[in-house]
């Protein structure tokens, strides 16, 4: 049996330790050493965005991440993006916009949304589609997901004060 690595990082804002086999995956380290069960995995190739996080402000495929390379690191999952019982404008909006069926793809698109946000409150259509294209749905097509993105950043400007440049 290989020996577990100890792993210190940051987890949506908090500090977390836990220990990690050599070959496991950041995904299951959330899921399983963490019990952040809202990142998904899908294909586990890293092709389809439903295990996306952020580390460090950038997105990345957990499945594709090894849990050991989140030593010292900053990450955010879905469960980090809502504040107590009051939800990102994002996840407000995927529900109001209906841009979700099944929701085993929705934290990734999510995740990947609002980092987008993060970096432009006022994207593009082209833009957000672009930011988007790690990210593959089954069931709802895009437009439904574009609009709530669009939805969310509306808001996201008006919360801020800001108008669009």
């Amino acid at each position: 049996m290989a020996r577990k690595i100890h792993i210190s990082t940051t987890v949506n804002g908090n500090e977390a330790e836990f220990l990690a086999r050599p070959d496991q995956t950041l995904l299951t380290a959330l899921r399983d050493e963490l019990g952040l069960t809202g990142t998904k995995e899908g294909c586990g190739s890293g092709d389809c965005g439903a295990c996306s996080v952020e580390v460090d402000g950038r997105v990345v495929c957990s499945c594709t991440m090894l849990a050991a390379e989140a030593e010292g690191r900053r990450i955010t999952t879905i469960e980090g993006l809502a504040s107590g019982a009051t939800l990102h404008p994002l996840q407000r909006h995927f529900l109001k916009e209906a841009a979700l069926q099944c929701g085993f793809c929705t934290p990734g698109f999510i995740i990947a949304a609002a980092n987008l946000l993060e970096r432009k409150i006022d994207p593009t259509e082209a833009e957000i589609r672009f930011w988007l294209a790690g990210n593959l749905c089954r069931c709802t097509g895009y437009d439904k997901i574009i609009r709530a993105v669009q939805a969310a950043a509306a808001d996201m400007r008006e919360t801020a004060g800001r108008t669009p440049t």
